[in-house]
């Protein structure tokens, strides 16, 4: 009986986490409206079309005011998060399972929302730390421990490991690949373009939103221009600057560049504001978002700095291994930002169920696979 409530709380749990996952980066509150809708023609969900995964098969997957398919990840996460429900209370039952499930539904609405949209929001992220903290010392056993203050203490140090780790990663990430250049064969053409209350780049097939590149205030994207036609008027050849909210023109001159011009994207027209014929294009970017960092400082509040390192590993490992399969599989034709939040996750998942395990295991073999390398070593 009591895994029939943990598979039905699972799946009722997963619902909602679908709720969350859809509206939180869209900006939607969760209790206005309070009732599911279609996203297609707007229509409230009465409760018995709202039942997990039952709902999904008897509509067919298929609204019934529109018609439009409904996603078939709807169910999945409903089954996905009841599955983690009973495996978490499978292995560690009363305390510790309820705090884990909070943890669970905290990995699986990162994990879809990053797939989604490469970000994941503060609520998830600081959140998920402030609750991973306030579990812990509630739940001293989550840490290995049994007075509240200690379990609290580790907490708070795992978060900070698991948030500095990152970031250190980040900072030498900007310093190793903090750009990345587009070198032209022949002179391309390049526009600055606002539309959509945004500014894109334009450069040859390819178009780029600049709100992508600018994630700290001295991001600037740099081209070698032969020309420059701004608001009319025609200079060049030079080297241009696109900050976030300006443009810089440095006209080259006999021995240097001599003369700077400026002008304030407030002044340019919505439309073309900008036209270039460049050579070469340097983009500014970011090994890693900071979601990832703050998503990490959350995991480390639940089960430790050793949960932290073990989640950082075993998730660059599959993010790695499965980055390398799929362009093998695509002949190197899936480019494109890949979201690191899904590979902490589930390295953080397999520390949870077994990670002590294959620590020890791992340690274990240690000392054979030293032995076989200096072997390895003396033969060469």
């Amino acid at each position: 009986m009591l895994l029939v409530i943990v598979i039905v709380l699972g799946l009722i749990t997963g619902s909602f986490l679908n709720a969350v996952i859809y509206r939180l980066p869209r900006g939607i509150s969760l209790m206005h409206p309070k009732r599911s809708f279609c996203p297609n023609c707007g229509k409230s969900i009465p409760w018995y079309e709202n039942l997990p995964v039952i709902s999904w098969l008897l509509l067919w997957g298929r609204c019934s005011g529109c018609d439009m398919p409904i996603a078939i990840r709807y169910p999945l996460v409903e089954l996905l998060t009841s599955g983690l429900y009973l495996l978490a209370w499978e292995r560690f039952g009363l305390p510790l399972a309820p705090a884990f499930w909070l943890f669970l539904s905290l990995l699986v609405v990162a994990t879809f929302i990053d797939i989604d949209f490469l970000i994941i929001p503060d609520e998830i992220t600081l959140g998920g730390a402030a609750a991973g903290l306030l579990c812990t010392t509630l739940v001293p056993p989550l840490m290995g421990e049994t007075i509240w203050w200690k379990s609290g203490l580790f907490s708070a140090l795992g978060a900070a490991f698991g948030y500095f780790l990152l970031w250190g990663v980040v900072e030498l990430g900007k310093l190793a690949f903090g750009h990345y250049k587009i070198r032209c064969k022949t002179p391309q053409l390049m526009e600055l373009v606002g539309r959509d209350e945004d500014v894109f780049l334009d450069l040859g097939e390819e178009t780029m939103a600049l709100s992508e590149f600018y994630t700290r205030d001295q991001d600037k994207v740099e081209a070698a221009c032969l020309w420059l036609e701004i608001l009319g008027e025609r200079f060049g050849p030079g080297k241009l600057f696109i900050e976030n909210e300006r443009v810089i023109f440095l006209e080259k001159g006999s021995f240097q560049y001599h003369q700077s011009r400026e002008w304030h994207f407030s002044v340019l027209p919505d439309d073309v504001a900008l036209t270039a014929e460049v050579t070469e294009v340097l983009i500014p970017r970011e090994a890693m978002g900071f979601g990832d960092v703050k998503f990490l400082a959350c995991i480390g509040a639940f089960i430790g700095w050793k949960g932290v390192l073990f989640s950082l590993f075993a998730g660059s490992i599959i993010g790695a291994f499965i980055g390398v399969t799929t362009l093998l599989l695509t002949f190197g034709r899936s480019g494109g930002k890949i979201p690191f939040g899904p590979y902490l996750a589930l390295g953080s998942l397999i520390w949870m169920i077994r990670g002590p395990e294959l620590l020890s295991l791992y340690f274990a073999q240690l000392p054979k696979t030293a032995f076989f390398l200096s072997l390895l070593h003396l033969s060469v």
